[in-house]
């Protein structure tokens, strides 16, 4: 059965990151994967979280969707005076994410927070969060040793996240939201540029799945995350 895009069952939706889109931030950009935008801005503070041990910094991340990102408006959090369960999720997400790409001691003692705000969401917005957070979070660093703040990059490496899912039985890569809302499988993978595995969220919202179905969508996604990756450079210029 042919996609509702057309595209092949292992193909990306149109991928474009916009880097430093924001003035003021110390790393930004603006990533578009589909009709899925997401803002993704770095921020730098010279002090780090209490917990953390004395002489390491902390990467940390904060996530929001626009009320009209989605198809009907829905209420900000600051509204609700807490946090959504959803977006405190996905924040951890993203944050856990960051940090697995960064040696903390090289950081120093000061905190990033990368903030994700979904200016408009059709399927993968937590995976785009990762991937532009990422981007954020490395001109951030580049800033910091542009300005001789940092004698070398705390970064280790490139991480990316992507979507995959069964629908109608059949495993597809990168789900859009229509995808993404009649999925009977819907599995979340970040990775880092060397193929190892940060996070992976698999849920059988229609149908359990094997093992053998979770190693296939597993496949695609690091089909997915290596051209992902290559973008990420390019932008980087590494």
């Amino acid at each position: 059965m042919p996609r509702i895009d057309g595209r092949d069952n292992d193909q990306l939706r149109p991928m474009e990151i916009i880097p430093n889109f924001i003035k003021f931030a110390e790393g930004s950009c603006l990533i578009k994967c589909g009709n899925t935008q997401v803002l993704c801005c770095a921020s730098v503070e010279d002090r780090a979280p209490r917990h953390v041990p004395e002489g390491e910094g902390w990467v940390t991340a904060e996530y929001s969707m626009l009320p009209r990102a989605n198809r009907e408006r829905s209420r900000r959090d600051i509204s609700k005076l807490k946090l959504s369960p959803r977006s405190a999720e996905i924040q951890r997400l993203v944050g856990r994410s960051l940090r697995a790409c960064v040696d903390r001691k090289k950081l120093g003692e000061r905190t990033i927070t990368v903030d994700c705000d979904v200016l408009q969401g059709d399927g993968g917005t937590r995976t785009a969060s990762v991937t532009g957070g990422y981007v954020a979070l490395a001109l951030a660093c580049k800033k910091l040793m542009d300005e001789g703040v940092l004698t070398e990059s705390p970064l280790t490496g490139v991480v990316a996240g992507v979507s995959a899912g069964i629908v109608d039985d059949q495993p597809l890569l990168d789900l859009c939201y229509e995808e993404d809302s009649a999925a009977q499988v819907d599995l979340n993978c970040v990775m880092t540029g060397d193929g190892r595995l940060v996070e992976l969220q698999g849920t059988g919202e229609g149908r359990p799945f094997t093992v053998e179905e979770q190693q296939t969508l597993v496949a695609l996604c690091q089909k997915g995350l290596s051209e992902i990756q290559a973008i990420q450079r390019q932008i980087l210029g590494g």
